[in-house]
């Protein structure tokens, strides 16, 4: 725990400074301490992400950092001191019992991230992306070695800066700092919620409530869980401010949706939101659409070029290339598998059972799935349901009823795709709590006595071991993370897989595969290159397919070798 706060300290400094020359260039004229953090974390991902094109993100980039920081002080030491002084002012004028909640749910937040990595992906490929970002960049057809490492989300880069690898090897951990910032902003809502009774307010101020959902993801640098805080942002400064936009909330409202797509392309349909914006202000802000329109164009073409460098093609994953196809280029046949195996994982069906359903029978297997993925995708459909009588009734239609729209454009979309419940969930629960505000505006006294339940609850999961069997299927999640004393200074390690490794030999490939697991896409926390013997066997024997060094530098990456002749 305490090498975690310790390194989140640096992180706070760090966002803060480089948010707030950002904030800065992009006109935002009201900002506080905790926007100016994301957009300083979107600023060091953008920055890390030219670095990586042409090196690692080790200690050469930090020194870089160290200078940038120390310049940004030196520039701006009043200013950015004034952020930290308005913060403390409006933590101070917070009731007590607000006070104590935000304190609580900090130390639990640390404690839960200083115990082992719950999500299976972590062992997946969260960890590797990273640790090929620490040790060497961006990498040519590296993808071609574990066909996951091709997502190489926006947050891990973030995450690559921030797990200090040239000091200590197992932080892992930003995604607890990220809900670190949604749990303060939510309380100096909720202290605003009091005063001015806006139920906007109240919403954001009701995110803690999904805390126990939320500590389950914090232990690993999981792309999802930062989509579900920045959502309540998003929406929150779009509502609250699209009565009178102005330029610099327009920004800020841009920059939100381009850090959350290059965190993953499935929010894709957010950016129908500053498109909306536009259309409505266009006089207001057409003539001053300069500075963030290079800021888009910045994270498009690195959007592009990241994918480019790691699986050939310009959109992960798909087979569409240039006209030109790269001798790294990720083969049409492992995208085609991996497009199947997609849209049947939502449905956990096998490809035969999907094809033989048409679209009714797949919708009605898709609402209901067992255990939680039913649980949730009811959830969508009602939601679906009540929201527009809710809104009609409730809320400014214009404005909420665009934001419904956006839930169902999103849904259709993966419906489309990838059915998987997480995929949504932002949506569900923005909306879930903006059901339970309209309870709540009228009974807001019960509004503290629920987010101390909430805590209290994610005190006893992280303490206590819970069977999660009602909840799910898979046998890697059955059990949540708890914390161990030994984590008060030291957390655990960044994965959960206990076996050895051994290097094997494919061709001119030697790599690392994890002895003794039985889970095909595991690599753990591995040397570098490692992967899965199973994995590379399958590809082999199935599609005829192994990854193979481009030279004897892995810096040079990897290629797909068709072995069908052999």
């Amino acid at each position: 725990m305490f090498l975690i706060a310790v390194s989140f300290i640096y992180i706070i400094f760090t966002s803060v400074n480089f948010g707030f020359v950002y904030s800065k260039f992009i006109a935002l004229k009201k900002s506080d301490l905790i926007v100016n953090s994301i957009l300083g974390l979107f600023a060091v991902t953008i920055l890390a992400s030219i670095w990586a094109i042409f090196g690692r993100i080790n200690y050469e980039f930090h020194l870089v950092l160290f200078l940038l920081n120390a310049l940004i002080v030196y520039c701006y030491t009043s200013e950015i001191k004034s952020n930290y002084i308005q913060f403390y002012s409006e933590f101070k004028a917070v009731n007590r019992y607000l006070k104590f909640f935000l304190i609580a749910t900090v130390v639990l937040i640390i404690a839960q991230a200083a115990t082992a990595p719950y999500i299976l992906d972590n062992e997946s490929y969260y960890i590797q992306t990273v640790k090929w970002l620490n040790e060497y960049g961006f990498v040519k057809g590296l993808a071609n070695l574990h066909l996951f490492l091709g997502q190489q989300s926006g947050w891990h880069i973030t995450q690559s800066v921030f797990s200090f690898s040239f000091l200590y090897n197992e932080f892992n951990d930003l995604s607890a700092f990220c809900l670190i910032l949604g749990n303060a902003y939510a309380v100096l809502r909720l202290h605003n919620y009091f005063e001015n009774k806006n139920k906007n307010y109240l919403i954001f101020g009701l995110l803690p409530i999904f805390n126990i959902l939320f500590f389950q993801f914090i232990s690993a640098p999981s792309p999802d869980l930062p989509l579900y805080i920045f959502t309540f942002f998003l929406f929150f400064i779009f509502l609250e401010n699209n009565a009178k936009m102005t330029v610099g909330f327009f920004n800020l409202i841009t920059t939100l949706v381009l850090y959350m797509l290059f965190i993953k392309n499935t929010t894709v349909v957010l950016i129908l939101l500053p498109l909306l914006i536009l259309a409505t202000n266009f006089k207001v802000l057409a003539p001053k659409l300069g500075r963030i329109s290079s800021v888009a164009i910045l994270v498009l073409s690195l959007f592009i070029l990241k994918n480019t460098i790691v699986t050939g093609t310009p959109i992960f994953p798909t087979s569409v290339s240039y006209f030109k196809t790269f001798d790294y280029t990720v083969p049409s046949k492992i995208v085609s598998v991996y497009y199947e195996e997609l849209k049947t994982y939502g449905f956990y069906l096998t490809s035969e059972e999907y094809k033989s359903m048409n679209a009714m029978q797949l919708f009605i297997r898709w609402l209901t799935m067992p255990k939680l993925n039913g649980l949730f995708n009811k959830m969508a459909l009602l939601l679906l349901l009540i929201c527009p009588v809710l809104i009609f009734r409730f809320y400014k239609k214009s404005t909420y009823g665009f934001l419904y729209l956006l839930m169902l454009l999103q849904l259709i979309l993966l419906l489309m795709t990838s059915p998987q419940y997480r995929f949504h969930l932002n949506f569900v629960l923005f909306f879930s709590v903006a059901c339970a505000a309209i309870v709540l505006n009228k009974q807001n006294k019960l509004v503290i006595p629920i987010l101390f339940g909430s805590a209290i609850f994610s005190a006893f999961i992280l303490l206590v071991p819970i069977d999660l069997s009602l909840f799910s299927k898979n046998k890697f999640l059955l059990n949540t993370s708890t914390f161990n004393i030994e984590n008060a200074i030291i957390p655990h390690k960044k994965t959960k897989l206990t076996t050895a490794f051994e290097t094997q030999t494919i061709g001119n490939l030697k790599y690392n595969s994890p002895i003794s697991n039985d889970f095909f896409w595991a690599s753990g926390d591995g040397d570098l290159p490692a992967v899965n013997k199973p994995q590379i066997e399958y590809y082999a024997y199935w599609l005829k397919i192994i990854p193979q060094l481009r030279t004897d530098d892995l810096k040079d990456g990897f290629y797909a070798k068709d072995i069908s002749e052999q």
